[in-house]
């Protein structure tokens, strides 16, 4: 993919995920894909309490991954695609005082939204960065953990995410990941389509590819898991070339 392309991409998800911002959707991921997110039924309602409303659903995810990694007291997490803050406030909850969460957002509306959400919650150990997920602006080795939320398959260089990952995190640190994948290869038209890319459809990767990438950025343990415990198997035969939700796990050596 040219350069170009990849800009058109960037401007595509970023003027998709301010209006977003600006104009509460309460669709999947902001489009009317098929996929199981944007609500709240994918968190504990106890999780949800003391956090502004309707934050569950601004946050246009598709899992929560918090839920599915080890967090542990003083870890350094960061979520790619942060939103409206709701994952990053969550892990905050789980690193205690001692430890840091890092959000990363390329849409200045969103990280406004998520520091105003933070002020109101109090979260004083979690900061709001500016950045794509393909350049993260972080150090080597700055990181515990890496979560992500229905945002990787939105990139043009998932390549380029997987190594940014890999080097942000410490030896032995941890990956859980909310995001679209398919089982085959997605229609020609829908793969083309600049509105179901933003709205994280035409973006998405085989299941097979998706793992393939992490191994080739150096993961290992990498586990590719239906959202909503289907077998892939029987998802396969069900939903060839159809995109759904999954959670992605992984490790640093």
């Amino acid at each position: 993919m040219s350069n170009q392309d990849s800009e058109t991409i960037h401007t595509a998800v970023r003027d998709h995920y301010r209006r977003e911002a600006e104009n509460f959707s309460s669709e999947c991921c902001g489009s009317k894909a098929p996929c199981d997110c944007s609500s709240s039924k994918n968190y504990a309602v106890g999780d949800l309490q003391g956090l502004p409303e309707g934050l569950a659903d601004v946050s246009l995810g598709c899992g929560n991954p918090v839920s599915a990694i080890d967090m542990r007291a003083g870890d350094t997490v960061m979520d790619l695609g942060s939103g409206g803050g709701l994952d990053c406030f969550l892990s905050a909850k789980k690193v205690g005082p001692t430890g840091m969460v890092i959000g990363v957002d390329m849409t200045p509306e969103m990280i406004a939204k998520a520091q105003a959400n933070a002020l109101k919650v109090g979260a004083s150990n979690v900061e709001f960065r500016p950045g794509q997920i393909e350049s993260i602006p972080v150090a080597d080795g700055e990181v515990d953990v890496v979560i992500s939320n229905c945002v990787i398959n939105l990139s043009p260089d998932k390549p380029a995410v997987f190594r940014e990952m890999f080097r942000a995190l410490k030896k032995g640190g941890r990956v859980a990941v909310s995001d679209i994948v398919t089982s085959g290869p997605m229609s020609p038209i829908v793969a083309k389509s600049l509105e179901s890319w933003a709205g994280c459809v035409a973006g998405a990767l085989d299941m097979e590819e998706y793992r393939n990438g992490l191994i080739a950025a150096g993961f290992q343990d990498v586990a590719v898991t239906p959202t909503d415990g289907t077998p892939l198997a029987s998802l396969a035969k069900r939903l060839p070339g159809l995109p759904f939700s999954a959670l992605i796990t992984a490790k640093k050596p």
